[in-house]
């Protein structure tokens, strides 16, 4: 929870100094391969991006997804999905994410239908 109050003061704070900036959008929806549906938006100015997507399968399993980006030196990123399947079982995670120069740093976790929760963090040095 600390880390996303940090990213969202650090997002609010980008968003005050770049207020005049243009902001880009873009919004579109297509078919998938097996007869599902896919939606998905992304609004940004530059430095932050947000995008959301939907998928609905053809047999009636939904998957939502949004995210949130901050570029600079070191990019920024955090995202969270859920999804629920045709028989009701649903999955749910958050992953958050640093790229530098010189390394990345991402930490996710994944909860189960039954409630049973994984947590994974990973460093990579480039």
């Amino acid at each position: 929870m600390r880390f996303s109050a940090k990213f969202m003061l650090v997002v609010l704070g980008m968003l005050a100094t770049t207020g005049t900036a243009p902001v880009d959008a873009a919004e579109w929806s297509r078919s998938t391969i097996h007869g599902g549906q896919m939606t998905r938006s992304v609004h940004g100015n530059g430095v932050v991006y947000s995008s959301e997507t939907t998928r609905v399968g053809p047999n009636g399993g939904i998957y939502t997804s949004t995210a949130a980006c901050l570029n600079g030196i070191v990019a920024r990123c955090r995202r969270s999905y859920s999804a629920v399947g045709p028989n009701g079982q649903s999955f749910s995670g958050h992953r958050a994410s640093a790229r530098g120069p010189y390394r990345l740093r991402s930490v996710r976790s994944v909860t189960g239908p039954r409630g049973n929760t994984a947590v994974g963090v990973h460093r990579r040095w480039r």
